[in-house]
């Protein structure tokens, strides 16, 4: 008989491939994980990995085999969740997923008030881009996503959270002066840094600035807003900055944040979670908390060049 527990162990294993990395994250042994694995290959009669020195294939039959697996998985999370809901709202694991581009701005306030206010909550964060998160989501690895709408998705419910506007961030000793407000015609293209291909923020750079000229873009792809904003601060160029991010950035990089003319651009931030949840209480509640904390962070961006 097939165990949740070797569906849960094919599916870490199919994320890592590596039974090594597979098992530290299921907190076993990795003898004690392969034999999870042939027990299962042996019950269903198919061939699931392909086991190397090098790591781990997984067959075409077992692509197939995880699809339902997972769906399977999604359904026991689900009733989990129906069961719990009775117990109160946020109480036990709630697992969030978060975009890069306002983890680092948004989880240090968001994390201590919902402890506070909800003590019995279990809290897992995982930060990644919106594309990945959406599948966790889907694949019900996650209870909830943090990230900018839409989401593009029928299954998925989401809530609008706050509005997230752009800026550009130069260096504070940058030599070309940029007017306040400025416009897309003044973004020097030839000079813009984006974040690696997967981000939001890329896509969404370009959108903003894309018609400012067919010039060529700086060959370099940020793998966070951190190094991006460094970058900037040695003056290696310039970037869009959303405002979530102005006052933590400002004070510990040398950057000078030009607003946007009217209409100022900007993305919508949600809260998004799966249609069939049965946690919609817990959703409201969360998205509750990520507004106040949201706002207090926004609320004022006293770093912007008049």
């Amino acid at each position: 008989m097939i165990t949740l527990r070797q569906m849960r162990y094919f599916d870490t294993l199919s994320n890592t491939l590596h039974f090594g990395r597979a098992a530290r994250a299921a907190n076993i042994s990795q003898p004690a994980l392969s034999a999870q694995i042939m027990e299962m290959e042996n019950h269903l009669g198919v061939k699931l990995v392909e086991r190397s020195r090098s790591g781990v294939i997984i067959t075409q039959k077992g692509m197939e085999i995880l699809q339902h697996a997972r769906a399977i998985l999604a359904e026991v999370d689900q009733l989990e969740a129906t069961a719990r809901k009775g117990s109160g709202v946020l109480e036990g694991p709630v697992r969030i997923g978060i975009i890069p581009t306002i983890a680092p701005y948004l989880v240090p306030q968001l994390i201590p008030r919902l402890r506070q206010t909800y003590p019995r909550i279990e809290i897992e964060l995982k930060e990644a881009v919106t594309d990945r998160l959406r599948s966790d989501l889907l694949e019900g690895k996650l209870d909830a996503v943090i990230a900018a709408l839409p989401l593009d998705d029928e299954s998925l419910a989401s809530q609008m959270l706050f509005t997230d506007r752009f800026y550009m961030a130069v260096a504070r000793n940058e030599d070309s002066v940029l007017s306040s407000p400025m416009t897309e015609a003044q973004v020097d293209m030839n000079r813009l840094l984006l974040l690696e291909e997967g981000h939001c923020l890329r896509d969404q750079a370009l959108a903003v600035c894309g018609t400012a000229g067919k010039r060529s873009l700086v060959n370099f792809g940020a793998t966070s807003m951190t190094t991006l904003l460094q970058m900037v601060s040695h003056d290696m160029g310039m970037t869009l900055i959303p405002e979530i991010a102005v006052p933590l950035e400002t004070k510990r990089n040398n950057l000078r944040i030009v607003a946007f003319a009217e209409p100022q651009p900007s993305r919508q931030i949600g809260l998004a979670w799966r249609r069939s949840s049965a946690r919609a209480d817990d959703m409201s509640a969360l998205a509750h908390m990520i507004t106040a904390c949201a706002s207090k962070e926004t609320q004022a961006v006293g770093h912007v060049q008049d």
